[in-house]
């Protein structure tokens, strides 16, 4: 890399990172709230959850101390914190939190008690109509007409007070202020009223609050760390991927990143093909009757991109699934075919709003590692127990352990209950075969299906969920007439499994940057050796070791530009390339290579040819060491 070019890349990275300040915290993403439940749900459960909201309220009476006038939206718990959406009388900027924080501390020192009370709806609309507050207005208003809509009595509206300040609130907090632990202030970002972009813009504040102050620490750090692991920034510093204004939620990948891509490629079909899995693709654009087949246009329709043509309707599809079966259903199907596993790398569309894309783990265009397994019933636990142990051997390429969850029927479920009822009991019976430890988690199953969930731990200790197995009597089987013959001669219903390992590749690949810092196992990094010449008289030896070492079958570039070899050096380190060869006049007579690592190991020199060997060898291995 040039000059030149280092600083280019240094300015496309500061202004990622400006646009990365001005986004939603990390760590700190919101669901959206659309509907006037969600706005009072404020989501404080477990032992730290209640403080965190009672936090959120002493968030709000500070605000409205410091800028009278203010309007007040929502303040629920999130993830490891809280925010509090207002509407302020002027922007907030970074030298506005300390001051909101003194004026916390001291409704924390007060130690105001949190006090409950009661209105009738009527009464409570007054009462914040009084106050000019329109956002609880119009809470209450929805409350009051999703009753009469639903032909339900309106329950009391709930109130907490805590000294001067008083909010609409259904709880849970703490006895008092002075009972919140440590916190922080984090940030600042715009939050649309209710998640509609057509709605207020209001200014959302992030917070924190721990136990102890030990565990704030531990916190904060943890949150640096994870600025600097971003994948928005790392993609642009490692020349990875890219985005860009005229297809919103969609990477542009670049040479590097599509290598990242396409190794983990071939290694899951590596797996998939020592597992009997045959790889087929289907359209992307679909006409909406398979949608309306299928289920999912009264469950989905408004998350597809859809495209009229000729007077029909279309849609990008947004999952594989249903096209599966016009494969399974292109001939006769006997119970000696099964199981026939198909997998796809699908192209896969979904119509995110803009507010909530977020680099590569939130996007519109993405690619799946799909597969649709037809099974017997009497085949299904041994090929759930072989679909776990996939999940295992995949993850473990990358140092990960997946943990597992039961996810059960969920209300808005789809077709005959008794088909549920069948489906979770092979899964739990399978599930308790195989020993593995999993938690169940009532009503958290897809439209369709049950299915088991896997989740990860990053580095940071941070969860995320990745793989899913789902079950299906359901939606493929039932609504699309599968059948197989079987040793009688009559027609029986599959059970179609759905399962993806990696998920979305892109979103996976977003992981797995933040769980590295960009400094990928040398087996999956997009360049794995740099050869660096010393002086131009050099460069024909080291295009030769680089030739040895792509003759193994290694990815490697030789630096032959202008800079100084430290310079060269410190690149290579930055684009945390695995392994750095300096060759000189000794190396080049002798044809040793003594290489150094990314962390500046000096390793003791070796002929070509042995440590093209080693470095296949380590990258055919698979190990995050």
């Amino acid at each position: 890399m040039s000059q030149n070019q280092g600083d280019a890349a240094a300015a496309s990275i500061e202004a990622v990172e400006a646009g990365i300040d001005e986004a939603i915290e990390i760590g700190l993403e919101a669901p959206e709230r659309g509907s006037a439940a969600e706005l009072m749900d404020h989501g404080a459960a477990g032992e730290l959850g209640p403080m965190r909201h009672s936090a959120a309220h002493v968030l709000a009476e500070a605000v409205m101390d410091l800028f009278p006038g203010t309007k007040l939206g929502i303040g629920p718990v999130i993830t490891d914190g809280f925010y509090y959406d207002l509407l302020l009388p002027r922007p907030l900027t970074p030298g506005d939190l300390p001051a909101i924080e003194a004026r916390m501390r001291e409704s924390i020192a007060a130690d105001h008690p949190f006090e409950f009370s009661e209105m009738t709806p009527a009464d409570a609309r007054a009462f914040m109509v009084e106050r000019d507050q329109p956002f609880k207005v119009e809470i209450i208003d929805d409350l009051l007409a999703a009753a009469e809509r639903d032909g339900t009595a309106t329950p009391p509206t709930t109130f907490y007070r805590q000294g001067p300040f008083i909010d609409l609130c259904r709880g849970p907090h703490v006895a008092s202020t002075g009972k919140i632990g440590p916190f922080k202030l984090l940030g600042t970002a715009g939050a649309y009223w209710r998640g509609d972009e057509k709605r207020p813009m209001l200014q959302r504040i992030y917070g924190t609050a721990w136990a102890t102050q030990e565990e704030l620490d531990a916190y904060l750090w943890r949150r640096e760390e994870a600025k600097k692991r971003d994948h928005r920034r790392l993609g642009v510093a490692l020349d990875l991927f890219s985005f860009h204004d005229v297809s919103p939620g969609s990477a542009f990948w670049h040479p590097k990143g599509q290598k990242i891509w396409r190794t983990l490629e071939g290694a899951m079909r590596e797996l998939q093909e020592r597992r009997g899995y045959l790889e087929v693709s289907t359209p992307i654009l679909v006409h909406k009757k398979l949608w309306e087949q299928s289920g999912h246009w009264d469950h989905y329709a408004d998350n597809m991109f859809k495209v009229e043509a000729e007077g029909q309707t279309f849609s990008l599809k947004p999952m594989n699934c249903p096209e599966s079966t016009y494969i399974y259903k292109s001939r006769l199907r006997s119970y000696r075919d099964l199981p026939l596993r198909l997998n796809e790398y699908g192209r896969l569309h979904r119509n995110e709003r803009s507010g909530t894309l977020s680099g590569l783990t939130r996007v519109r265009h993405f690619i799946q590692d799909d597969a649709h397994i037809y099974v017997r019933p009497d085949q299904l636990s041994d090929e759930i127990e072989a679909l776990l142990g996939e999940v295992r051997e995949s993850y473990g390429w990358v140092g990960l352990k997946p943990r597992f969850t039961f996810a059960t029927k969920p209300d808005d479920a789809l077709g005959d209950p008794a088909l549920w009822e069948k489906a979770e009991t092979l899964i739990k019976g399978a599930l308790d075969r195989s020993g593995m430890e999993y938690r169940v988690k009532p009503k958290d199953g897809t439209f369709y299906a049950p299915k088991i969930d896997i989740y990860i731990d990053d580095a940071l200790g941070r969860e995320w969920q990745m793989a899913t197995i789902q079950i299906d009597l359901t939606m493929l089987p039932e609504r699309f007439d599968l059948t197989y013959i079987d040793e009688e001669g009559k027609p029986q219903r599959p059970v179609a499994i759905h399962r993806a390992i990696y998920g979305s590749l892109e979103r996976f690949i977003g992981i797995l940057i933040e769980h590295f810092g960009g400094a990928f196992p040398l087996w999956l990094a997009p360049v794995q050796a740099v050869v660096i010449p010393i002086a131009d008289r050099h460069i024909p030896a080291a295009e030769e070791l680089a030739g040895v070492l792509r003759g193994r079958g290694l990815r490697v570039e030789v630096d032959g530009s202008s800079n100084r070899m430290q310079y060269k050096i410190r690149t290579a380190q930055e684009q945390k390339v695995p392994y750095m060869v300096v060759l000189g006049d000794r190396e080049i007579e002798a044809r040793t290579a003594s290489p150094r690592t990314r962390g500046g190991q000096q390793q003791p020199a070796e002929d070509w040819e042995s440590f093209a060997d080693r470095l296949a060898r380590e990258s055919r291995e698979r190990t995050v060491a």
